[in-house]
């Protein structure tokens, strides 16, 4: 049933509802869904309103419809990453576009976080793509005092990484730190990752530090939902 508290159109409701469903193992990879008619019923909508919610299921790639046999359910599980790992293009079948490389004032929150005052930042903006899919678009800031006149500051893909840079100068990392968010996406996130209508994103922001404590690269990671599961692991002692 509708919800007084939720703004949304009914149509997003529902999506919404079997999107849940499908992430909870309700309706498995293959599985087809109940008939129009059946949702119809169960969900007290109108058949156009039914229509429109598997729509926008069919635009996200959680279902496919076969003509003449019903709508199911795609074998597409979510790209599942640790939230203190990072695909890299070691990785089978990903690779990075690179959009830009330039000397920038970093945006306020990077700022803070490299500590950097008013000082300039390398950019390096990229798009990381699984086979043709967009995966996940990143901007990755350096301080220029380290990053000017090396790869990182060159319009090049990287062997072996900002990670093999960075410790070539000096600066080898020693940790990193996530801070997870979501909200909906901007015009520029819509188009780069194809983003299918309401669908918000996942975003990470990523403070990494070198042996000496010092920050030396801060990104801003940007997934969709609907395609990512962050994951989460931590050993608990046993009691003495």
């Amino acid at each position: 049933m509708a919800s007084a508290g939720d703004g949304r159109p009914r149509h997003e409701q529902i999506a919404a509802d079997i999107r849940a469903r499908i992430m909870a193992g309700g309706f498995p990879p293959g599985t087809q869904l109940p008939s129009i008619p059946t949702l119809v019923a169960t969900y007290h909508a109108a058949t156009a309103t039914i229509q429109r919610a598997l729509g926008a299921l069919k635009a996200e790639g959680s279902v496919y419809s076969e003509t003449g046999r019903g709508v199911y359910v795609r074998d597409r599980q979510p790209l599942v990453v640790d939230a203190v790992a990072y695909i890299t293009p070691a990785h089978d079948g990903y690779e990075y576009r690179l959009i830009n490389v330039a000397e920038v004032v970093p945006p306020t929150e990077v700022a803070q976080a490299l500590g950097s005052g008013g000082d300039l930042a390398v950019l390096r903006h990229r798009l990381l793509l699984q086979g043709n899919e967009p995966v996940e678009l990143s901007w990755s800031y350096y301080p220029a005092t380290i990053a000017r006149g090396t790869e990182l500051a060159g319009r090049r893909k990287i062997t072996g990484g900002a990670a093999r840079v960075l410790a070539d100068n000096g600066q080898r990392q020693r940790d990193l730190h996530d801070r997870i968010s979501a909200r909906m996406p901007t015009t520029e996130e819509v188009e780069a990752l194809a983003l299918p209508p309401y669908v918000p994103v996942i975003r990470q922001f990523r403070v990494v530090r070198a042996e000496s404590g010092r920050p030396v690269e801060v990104s801003i990671l940007i997934k969709g939902s609907h395609l990512h599961e962050l994951q989460y692991r931590q050993a608990i002692p046993s009691e003495s």
